[in-house]
């Protein structure tokens, strides 16, 4: 039997052989595939790609310079076009930067002195105890009653006080001390002046008979040491002031300056004393200094310190008691502070008018103070 020669094709399903030009099976009845001979293969599109560029070592790092080189030189020429900043001093570094990069060493400017006036004096908080009067506390603080009243509103008498009470009390204002002054008062020009010489009293000696050794009478000695009699003992120290010997005869005598008096010690009234309106005449007492000579006296000094206008009343007498007229009382309903103040002058002299030329003999007594008060009478409403 001779080979089959017509071409055929296997089913893929039953293995049955068919002929090519077959669409279906005939035995599974499998649909075969297209008749038509298959295409060749086609290749797959690939796109273009960039060219390789292959480089050597040494000519990547010269590459590498060269960029780093340009990046060099345009940071240079930014740096230049910008603005230099300068860095404000500080209290820790004193170095200023300059366009060569020199550091300087720069003193800080001095500070600036700046006038800040000084604050007024806090007012002293006081609480009012028993028996306490605005005028002993004006005086114990030395400020006015006037101050008081108003800082605190108080009534114009203040008389409406009670214990545990706090007052503001106004702190004076300061003043500035004038400077000591170089020319000696009187009593410090004679004491100066006298010559003085010491004298020990011997076993022999008297103080007559010292008194008419020195040509000095016997007082002075007694004044100068202050005796109390004409007694002296062996081995005392005597000071004998020389200046107060008798006066020599002869043609134009020296009178001698006795010496000052000491201050004269004030009795009446209380320091302090509260004086109403029903009061038209305050006697002031003081005790004497010993027994004055023909051109002296006794100078009272009296000053209303409230009006702050300095002395207002001054008088010469020889007793030891002045009475302060009602012409100097106040006219106001405020309670004014007095103060006054004895020592004893001598006149030298008179001016041109015939008034009498007073200088200072003695020593200025302590001052006291008294209040007077002309209070508002005021009539009640029926």
């Amino acid at each position: 039997m001779s080979p089959d020669t017509n071409p055929s094709k296997l089913c893929p399903t039953c293995g049955t052989r068919l002929n090519e030009d077959a669409t279906k099976c005939l035995v599974c009845g499998s649909e075969l595939g297209s008749t038509e001979k298959p295409s060749q293969p086609t290749k797959a599109v690939q796109g273009s790609r960039m060219p390789a560029v292959t480089l050597s070592l040494p000519a990547a790092i010269g590459l590498l310079a060269l960029f780093l080189a340009i990046g060099a030189i345009l940071v240079f020429f930014a740096l230049r076009q910008t603005p230099e900043v300068i860095i404000p001093p500080t209290e820790t570094s004193t170095a200023t930067a300059t366009a060569t990069s020199t550091a300087t060493n720069t003193p800080p400017p001095p500070p600036t002195t700046t006038f800040t006036p000084e604050p007024s004096p806090t007012p002293i908080t006081y609480q009012v105890q028993e028996n306490d009067t605005c005028i002993e506390i004006a005086l114990f603080y030395e400020v006015s009653v006037e101050s008081i009243v108003t800082l605190n509103s108080l009534p114009v008498a203040c008389d409406t006080l009670y214990i545990g009470q706090e007052l503001l009390i106004p702190q004076p204002t300061p003043t500035s001390t004038p400077l000591p002054s170089a020319t000696l008062s009187l009593a410090e020009q004679t004491e100066a002046a006298c010559e003085k010489v010491e004298h020990i009293v011997q076993s022999t000696d008297t103080l007559s008979g010292i008194a008419a050794i020195y040509d000095v009478p016997m007082l002075a000695i007694r004044e100068e040491n202050g005796l109390t009699g004409d007694s002296v003992y062996l081995g005392q120290s005597l000071t004998i002031p020389l200046c107060r010997r008798y006066a020599t005869p002869g043609p134009t005598p020296t009178a001698t300056p006795p010496p000052p008096y000491p201050a004269p010690n004030l009795l009446l009234p209380a320091n302090g004393a509260p004086f109403s309106a029903e009061i038209t005449s305050i006697s002031l007492q003081w005790a004497s200094v010993g027994t004055l000579r023909e051109n002296e006296s006794y100078a009272v000094i009296i000053e209303d310190i409230t009006a702050g206008q300095g002395p207002t009343l001054v008088e010469y007498v020889l007793d030891t008691r002045f009475n302060v007229p009602a012409t100097i009382r106040p006219t106001d309903n405020l309670p004014h502070i007095y103060s006054w103040t004895i020592s004893v002058v001598r006149q030298e002299g008179s001016d041109e008018s015939g008034n009498p030329i007073w200088v200072s003999a003695g020593v200025l007594s302590n001052p006291r103070y008294f209040s007077w008060i002309v209070s508002a009478i005021t009539t009640p409403n029926p």
